[in-house]
């Protein structure tokens, strides 16, 4: 068993890992990178949520590297959109993609999306979109010219095929998103390592990223089998360390462990974007965020995570942009009546995300 820690310890460390507390002084691929992947369904909040893991970066400073190729957006995990460094994209999906096409299956037959259809789409799609970029509604439209109907849902799971052959993905800005290119034109011709290697790689990053979290949360995040996951974990070695708390074996990368030592906690407070990795990024959310209060994170239960407010670790409200405010400028809803020091210090949050969000 591994050294023994508090739940406070575990959360400084989370911080530290996603380059929340403190965050990083390089540039916004090498935060995607190190993340590995991070969730953007939202398109701001995850312009957003870059920004507040890179030191001095504004909105702008994001939209650059996906206008130059260094972060896209794909689908490697649980059918959700994330950011990821280009150069991962291909070997993620080599991981991934049978068991996301085998999971959405059934889905695929209902909307009558047979394997001759989608293959057309395939072939569609390689044709139209060489050496261009496509928004997403003008590529819906050239599928029903072509006869491939995307009513309902059905452009959505063509859309969701085509990216687990890694055929497309989101590249340069495009208004308030993004435009659909093909892979082979956008990013580099690159040789796949063994899947063994891929497992290690997957398993390392995701502890250096996200850790300390359990097998579990490293299974859930990725949709692995618990087998790959644990062959990729056994294979990194001394590279990950355990530490427990409760009788619960959690996993952070040796290197990202002894980076953090001796590091003294932040500010403390921090305005999160909806569908945050901190509370995204695992199975297992009670650690930061107390049972009570889901319901006000996901209101309804609707599946639409507001924007967050941490405080040394713990979910403590939801915050959003300001009634009819022209300036970016944010207000917090706290769970519980808030302390000065804590809104002094939202107010430095807010500050720091008015500047991202204005530049």
């Amino acid at each position: 068993m591994g050294t023994d820690v508090s739940a406070r310890e575990l959360l400084r460390l989370r911080e530290f890992t996603q380059r929340i507390d403190p965050a990083a002084t390089g540039t916004v691929a090498e935060t995607v990178r190190h993340l590995l992947a991070i969730q953007a369904q939202d398109f701001a909040n995850a312009l957003w949520a870059v920004g507040l893991r890179t030191k001095g970066t504004g909105r702008s400073d994001v939209l650059a590297s996906l206008e130059s190729g260094e972060v896209v957006r794909t689908l490697p995990m649980r059918g959700t959109l994330h950011f990821v460094a280009a150069e991962d994209l291909r070997w993620m999906l080599a991981l991934t993609s049978a068991r996301s096409l085998q999971a959405g299956k059934t889905r695929f037959e209902n909307l009558g999306l047979d394997p001759v259809t989608l293959e057309r789409a395939a072939d569609i799609t390689r044709k139209h979109l060489a050496g261009g970029a496509m928004g997403r509604d003008e590529f819906m439209k050239l599928l029903d010219r072509n006869g491939i109907s995307t009513d309902g849902q059905r452009g959505y799971h063509v859309i969701f095929y085509l990216t687990q052959l890694s055929l497309i993905c989101w590249g340069p800005p495009s208004g308030t998103q993004q435009a659909l290119v093909l892979v082979d034109d956008w990013i580099p011709a690159q040789k796949l390592p063994a899947r063994d290697a891929s497992l290690v790689e997957f398993a390392l990053r995701y502890f250096a990223s996200h850790g300390p979290a359990t097998e579990r949360d490293f299974a859930w995040w990725t949709k692995l089998t618990l087998v790959d996951v644990r062959t990729g974990m056994a294979a990194c070695g001394n590279a990950l360390t355990e530490l427990t708390h409760k009788g619960t074996s959690y996993w952070i990368a040796a290197s990202e462990l002894d980076a953090a030592s001796g590091r003294k906690p932040g500010a403390g407070v921090h305005a999160l974007p909806g569908f945050d990795e901190y509370l995204l990024g695992y199975q297992d959310r009670l650690l930061p965020l107390a049972a009570e209060h889901s319901e006000r994170i996901v209101p309804g239960s609707n599946g639409i995570f507001l924007p967050l407010i941490t405080a040394r670790g713990r979910v403590v409200g939801t915050w959003r942009r300001a009634a009819k405010s022209t300036t970016n400028a944010i207000e917090p809803e706290h769970f519980e009546t808030a302390t000065a020091a804590q809104h002094a210090e939202f107010a430095r949050a807010a500050t720091a995300y008015s500047r991202f969000a204005g530049s």
